[in-house]
């Protein structure tokens, strides 16, 4: 959620920090601030909103220095305000430190801490966090064991940077549960510290990642890993892929329009590799399952949050269609609180972008608890889904996604879950290879269909105009198609403030349908499948009443042409596979609805790109 960034080495910390919180912005945060040496003291600036302004305070107050640390902050312990703004300082002044996460029992530490005499400067409980280490750094003299000291004393997931003046170019770093991430990139006489990978990829792609309960002592080309019970850490660096232009939104207004267009690129990126059309066979050498073991394979318990977990209803469609295994889908947040049985032969499949949400991750550890093997879908390289995931993670390759609103990672979630289902009917016997040979040839040939989709541009934009003053809407899908509507709804709710509902339509007559009337538009999903006909039903009790159909239908459909409102087309495929198609004309509705409303399309309200608190 919130945005981490250190530096230590030869640049202006000031200009490497700013730089990377831009990087960041796409998290979502209310307030931001660093923290410098200039090698007399540490300088705070800090401020409320936008990066912007804290830039501005900058140029007014400008503070050089060769080592600092920098943060964008969401809300959670205390209002929006510059007090309340990371950094924060210990009692001496001589500390600073900032966080990701919540300090589950900070109520209780900071009672403590008011009792030993400290006077609190904010509502925070980062700020708990400053004040035990500056009473550990007078007991021990050292940032490195007051860390250890400190953490010792947290309840919850953290991940937590610190500085001192009293040891002059040292960052310290540590992690603690799996609410937040630590990257640490490696430069040429240079060292950073990120929260995520595209903070420092315009200066490295050299990275080292944090795990649960370790820490770094960082310093300009130098870096030591040690577990918080103190013993050494020897681990070689990666190499990070992205290129750190796929991140600059070019000649897009937005990072989600970029998002939304790059999606030919990313659908046939997660295809590379993992297909054999000749031999009518699926390559996912990812996987640790035995083949031995895909054939026991009796149920999947699929989880995520949010866009993912409508990936995830997909994936259930899929799976049980073309692999014939059970599948029972949950929000990561219920699944670790209802004692789930996993079972035996059974596997948890997580879907995540970011690869840090606390609550799929969270999943994840009961799958490991009940020794069962988990599998990950997820898109950054190196986050901690892929490292939990003991079954295997399956890469998205869709680069990084900086608009809030997910477009490539959904529908490239959407392919690697029918890569997936294919691995899985093929080893059980259900799928021949010419079936298999079937659904890869679909496959190939999605890229090209959504081009086509992308380039219709007249029809959103006379819709926006139309219905953007609408203060709900209504989508319908059957089958595969009801996540999309699904998903439709979420895309219009996170961007452009309109309240949308999105329902299986054939439970239209079982509540929603006393919502229709001549102010509500109905988006309905309507392609030439086993439920056409359901559908086409669907929205003749929509007309009746008085509603708006907006319809996503195959190209050339005269029958829907002639009942709805409005038709977006689309072009055939195998009707397994029309989520990747009729997903992307919800999302460039939601986007053109947004701009047309004047929102802010890439960082939404109250809305954050990857959520590691609960």
């Amino acid at each position: 959620m919130c945005g981490i960034v250190g530096y230590a080495g030869p640049r202006d910390a000031s200009e490497v920090l700013l730089g990377g919180l831009g990087r960041l912005e796409y998290r979502g945060y209310d307030s931001a601030g660093i923290a410098v040496d200039d090698g007399r003291q540490l300088q705070l600036r800090r401020s409320v909103g936008k990066l912007g302004n804290l830039a501005a305070h900058l140029r007014e107050r400008p503070v050089v220095g060769r080592c600092g640390i920098g943060h964008t902050r969401w809300a959670t312990h205390g209002g929006v305000t510059e007090e309340n703004a990371h950094p924060h300082r210990d009692a001496s002044g001589d500390i600073v430190v900032i966080q990701n996460g919540i300090v589950e029992n900070y109520l209780e530490l900071k009672e403590r801490l008011v009792a030993h005499g400290h006077q609190f400067a904010s509502q925070t409980d980062t700020e708990v966090i400053a004040r035990l280490l500056g009473e550990y750094y007078e007991e021990t003299g050292s940032l490195e064991q007051a860390m250890r000291r400190t953490l010792a004393e947290l309840r919850g997931g953290n991940a937590v940077v610190a500085m001192t003046r009293r040891e002059p170019g040292r960052i310290v770093a540590a992690r603690l549960g799996h609410a937040g991430g630590i990257v640490i990139g490696l430069g040429d006489g240079e060292t950073f510290v990120a929260s995520d990978v595209p903070a420092i990829l315009d200066y490295t792609r050299q990275v080292l990642f944090l795990e649960d309960r370790e820490l770094a002592v960082i310093e300009a080309g130098q870096v030591r890993l040690y577990r918080l019970d103190g013993a050494t850490i020897e681990r070689a660096p990666m190499t990070i892929p992205w290129d750190p232009v796929s991140a600059a939104r070019g000649d897009f207004k937005h990072f989600m329009q970029k998002e939304i267009f790059e999606q030919p690129r990313a659908l046939t990126d997660v295809l590379r590799g993992r297909i054999d059309l000749d031999d009518g066979a699926v390559m996912l050498d990812e996987l640790t399952f035995s083949e031995r073991e895909l054939r026991q394979l009796e149920r999947i318990c699929a989880v995520a949050c949010g866009t993912a977990w409508h990936a995830a209803l997909v994936a259930k469609f899929a799976i049980e269609a073309l692999a014939r295994v059970r599948v029972e889908v949950d929000y990561g947040s219920e699944f670790r609180y209802r004692e789930p049985l996993i079972g035996r032969n059974a596997a948890v499949l997580a879907i995540t972008q970011s690869g840090e949400t606390v609550d799929t991750l969270a999943a994840m550890e009961e799958a490991r608890r009940q020794q069962a093997k988990s599998i990950a879908i997820v898109n950054a390289v190196g986050s901690q889904a892929a490292r939990l995931a003991d079954g295997g993670a399956i890469y998205l390759h869709a680069g990084p996604e900086i608009g809030v609103a997910s477009t490539k990672a959904f529908t490239t979630m959407l392919v690697a879950a029918y890569l997936l289902a294919l691995r899985l009917g093929a080893a059980r016997g259900v799928l021949a290879a010419g079936e298999v040979r079937r659904y890869i040839q679909a496959l190939i040939e999605l890229p090209g269909k959504v081009e086509r989709i992308l380039q219709q541009h007249a029809i959103y934009e006379e819709l926006a105009e139309r219905y953007h003053g609408a203060r709900d809407a209504l989508f319908l899908g059957r089958q595969a198609n009801y996540p999309v509507a699904l998903e439709g709804a979420l895309k219009l709710k996170e961007i452009s403030y309109i309240h949308a509902e999105g329902y299986p339509a054939g439970e239209m007559k079982h509540g929603p349908i006393a919502l229709i009337d001549r102010d509500l538009p109905v988006v309905c999903i309507a392609m030439r499948d086993g439920v056409y006909e359901k559908m086409i039903s669907n929205i003749e009790q929509v007309r009746a009443r008085g509603g708006h159909v907006i319809a996503i239908a195959a190209e050339g459909d005269a029958l829907i042409a002639a009942k709805a409102d409005y038709v977006i087309e689309v072009p055939e495929t195998l009707p397994l596979l029309t989520p990747v198609l009729t997903s992307v004309p919800m999302q460039l509705l939601a986007y053109q609805f947004a701009v047309r409303r004047g929102c802010d399309v890439d960082q939404p309200r109250n809305l954050a790109k990857s959520v590691t608190v609960e």
